[in-house]
């Protein structure tokens, strides 16, 4: 789970000083009967030494808070009683008293001030430092009005997103049932009716929109950010440019794949649709999902269905043999708190609460109590995100060591939690890994490109979608002030040049298509974090496969090697003590860069370019 703030100390613990030190009186001739000298001020304590006492009481007070936040947010996620608000309200003033420790005007002033003298200060007491000025930009109380009204149209926003009631044929509908249409309708003038009634929300979202951009950037100007996009990039330690060069690099690197991915799916949709003239761009209401950023449920794989004998083993033995997976690689069990206060398991029938059944992994108290929340029943897809979930957890307790502050006890990066989630996930279903643990037969004859291209419609897709259209837009949004009367057209241009996707028919600024996505309103600024992850978990894949393993990377079988978790160890060891970027360059010898994707992709490249030819390209 992520925390978007620490708290602080209050002023007086911050104004806490070294003991002083008694200077002795100083000699003089005995035979004069001169008067002793008077005792001397103590000489003020070193500014490393100011800054270690800051830090470890700061430090003692933020962790307290953190898991009193964390402990509130857990009972509202896992015992939800309709109509109930305790818990609600519990949790909103744990996280207010978070916020206000978060933003104190005494801390920032007594922050800035340590880090005037950053070079008198060792590098750890820097990094923590800056984290914690970092998280204060996020509720300063030095703009204590806005941060009020920013949470305040939060809260309204949220219940506006998730309040909505969809209609599909007059019938009220969840969005899960319009992504499941959205998957099997084959009619596309029906198809166009569920991509509509999926949108229908976004107008009712742009004046709470709009307002949230003014009160987010004011928010973060406080502490002299220009914007918000600005903000979030600078986590990473780079700039509003140096993010936006680093993603559109990205971009360039995939786009000859996605080119022949994009000219694929053009023909192959028409041809499924019936539609005789196969049209330029794709129209988003025949794509797969929403927004057009997975497309990978468009081909089935015969031969890896796991989903019959993954019901025989039950629902418990997917979470024990991820445990099993990750001590085979030689990391530790799971501590007992982790079974005995997740919550794991779909709730009983008849259960008189309700709890989120979106899959997430917690790190309590940043110390041992690390917990799940999921609801895994015996299937393929809970299967993958069962190994997911518990790399989390195990980058928690592998960044939980005496050389790791409190404060750094995160990722290395945003990125690197999801990358390292999804890296497990990815071994998890390769086929020699599957057949040792005995659940596809070693010798079944699978279909290896239309794996490989199921692969690609999620993870290689993604990218324009994710580093492209979200990226662009919310960089636009935040820090260029994007005209309240270009929203629409401007995420519609991004769609085209990005994903080579349009509308199914006009679409003006009376819609607001880009605030139908929920991370526009209640996670901002920040979507180019999972492309990155996809990216990084590619890179350190591709080191496992060929340095480490010696396998073929579509076939590796990490199970047993000590050599792979001692490699993954080092990783998430520092948590953000160390850059992000020494991490990966000390690990895989390269800088960030999409080059393992792109060739673990490559004989899909030749393949589709096979199946091409003579197809018109549009992009």
């Amino acid at each position: 789970m992520k925390k978007s703030y620490l708290p602080l100390l209050t002023a007086a613990l911050l104004t806490a000083c070294a003991p002083t030190a008694k200077t002795p009186a100083v000699a003089t001739d005995s035979s004069a009967s001169a008067p002793t000298a008077a005792p001397q001020a103590a000489a003020p304590a070193s500014w490393q030494q100011q800054a270690q006492e800051f830090l470890t009481a700061y430090s003692a007070e933020y962790q307290k808070l953190y898991t009193q936040s964390s402990e509130a947010e857990w009972r509202s996620n896992t015992h939800i009683v309709p109509g109930d608000t305790t818990n609600a309200a519990a949790t909103a003033r744990a996280n207010e008293r978070m916020a206000a420790f978060a933003g104190s005007t005494e801390n920032i002033n007594r922050l800035r001030e340590l880090l005037e003298h950053k070079q008198d200060l060792t590098p750890i007491q820097v990094k923590q430092l800056e984290t914690a000025l970092y998280n204060a930009a996020n509720s300063p109380q030095t703009a204590a009005d806005v941060v009020k009204r920013r949470i305040k149209a939060e809260t309204q926003q949220t219940e506006k997103l998730y309040g909505f009631d969809y209609k599909y044929q007059g019938k009220s509908v969840t969005t899960n049932d319009l992504d499941e249409l959205l998957r099997k309708e084959k009619n596309p003038q029906k198809r166009q009716q569920i991509w509509e009634a999926s949108k229908a929300i976004g107008h009712t979202l742009k004046p709470g929109l709009l307002s949230l951009r003014d009160l987010r950037n004011q928010t973060v100007q406080a502490l002299g950010y220009p914007d918000y996009f600005t903000y979030q990039a600078s986590d990473y330690g780079m700039n509003r440019e140096e993010m936006m060069a680093l993603v559109r690099k990205i971009n360039q690197e995939l786009r000859p794949l996605y080119r022949e991915l994009h000219t694929y799916a053009r023909y192959e949709l028409a041809k499924q649709y019936g539609v005789k003239q196969v049209p330029d761009y794709l129209p988003a209401s025949w794509l797969p999902n929403r927004w057009g950023q997975d497309w990978s449920s468009m081909v089935d794989v015969k031969g890896l269905n796991l989903d019959p004998v993954l019901a025989k083993k039950g629902a418990e033995w997917q979470v024990q043999q991820a445990e099993r997976f990750y001590q085979s690689l030689g990391f530790q069990a799971l501590p007992p708190v982790f079974w005995e206060k997740s919550s794991l398991y779909p709730l009983p029938k008849g259960a008189d609460y309700k709890k989120n059944n979106h899959a997430s992994a917690w790190h309590m108290n940043l110390e041992q109590d690390v917990r799940s929340l999921m609801s895994v029943e015996a299937n393929t897809e809970w299967y993958e995100t069962t190994h997911h979930e518990l790399g989390h957890i195990y980058y928690y307790l592998t960044y939980t060591n005496p050389e790791v502050p409190v404060l750094l006890r995160q990722g290395a990066n945003r990125a690197y939690h999801e990358a390292m989630g999804s890296l497990m996930g990815l071994a998890a279903r390769q086929k020699p890994f599957l057949a040792g643990l005995g659940l596809i037969d070693p010798k079944v004859k699978t279909n290896d490109m239309q794996a490989l291209l199921k692969e690609a419609l999620g993870s290689v897709v993604f990218i324009p979608f994710a580093s492209g259209v979200m990226s662009e837009w919310e960089n636009s949004f935040y820090a260029d002030n994007l005209p309240a009367d270009q929203l629409n057209a401007k995420w519609w241009a991004l769609s085209k040049q990005y994903q080579g996707i349009v509308p199914p028919t006009p679409r003006g600024e009376n819609y607001l298509d880009p605030a139908t996505k929920t991370h526009i309103n209640d996670d901002p600024a920040q979507y180019y974090d999972y492309a990155l992850s996809y990216v990084i978990l590619f890179q350190l894949h591709d080191h496992i496969a060929k340095q480490i393993l010696h396998q073929d990377p579509h076939a590796t079988n990490y199970y047993g090697s000590k050599e792979v978790g001692a490699f993954l160890a080092d990783i998430m060891r520092p948590g953000s003590s160390k850059d992000w970027r020494l991490v990966l360059k000390e690990k895989t010898g390269e800088d960030l860069s999409a080059r393992a994707m792109v060739e673990y992709f490559q004989p899909l490249m030749a393949h589709l370019k096979e199946q091409n030819k003579g197809r018109k390209y549009t992009m």
